[in-house]
C-alpha cells in the first residue's frame, strides 16, 4: 500500500532543454535530481521529457509542448488495478472525459497500469498502480 497521495506531477514547458538546465540546478539543494530524460521520438506529444526525483524515482516531470494555455498532468497513486478502474469510471460518470482507459502502458514499464481522464478544465488526471 502506498502512503503517497501524488504519484507524479507533469508540467508543460516551452523549452525542455532550458527547463532541464534550470531545474537541475534549482532542485539540487532540495535533494531532487534528474532521473531520466526521454527523447522526443519516444513521447506521445513529440517533445522531450525530463523526470526529476529522489531515490531514482521521477515524481516531477517537465515536457516540451507549445500552446497558449497548457493543461497540467497530475497522477495519483493507486494501491491496486481495481482502484485505477474505479477512478476512471467515477471520473467519467461525473463530468470527466476519457483520455486513455485503464490498462498497461508498456512504454513506461511492464507493470505501469494507469487510466487517464480530462477534468472539466481539460487537465490530464491519472491514477496509476505500478505493481502487479
Amino acid at each position: 500500500m502506498s502512503t503517497d497521495i501524488i504519484n507524479h506531477v507533469e508540467l508543460p514547458v516551452a523549452d525542455a532543454e532550458r527547463s532541464r538546465q534550470f531545474y537541475e540546478a534549482a532542485l539540487l539543494p532540495l535533494g531532487l535530481s534528474l532521473v531520466i530524460s526521454i527523447d522526443p521520438s519516444r513521447t506521445s506529444h513529440g517533445g522531450a521529457r525530463h523526470g526529476f526525483g529522489k531515490n531514482g524515482y521521477p515524481s516531477l516531470w517537465f515536457h516540451e509542448e507549445g500552446g497558449e494555455k497548457l493543461p497540467i498532468h497530475l497522477a495519483f497513486s493507486a494501491d491496486d488495478r481495481e482502484t485505477v478502474r474505479a477512478f476512471h469510471a467515477a471520473a467519467l460518470r461525473n463530468g470527466g472525459s476519457d483520455n486513455g482507459g485503464p490498462g498497461i502502458r508498456e512504454r513506461y514499464h511492464a507493470n505501469y497500469y494507469a487510466a487517464y481522464v480530462l477534468d472539466p478544465d481539460g487537465n490530464n488526471i491519472e491514477a496509476v498502480c505500478q505493481t502487479e
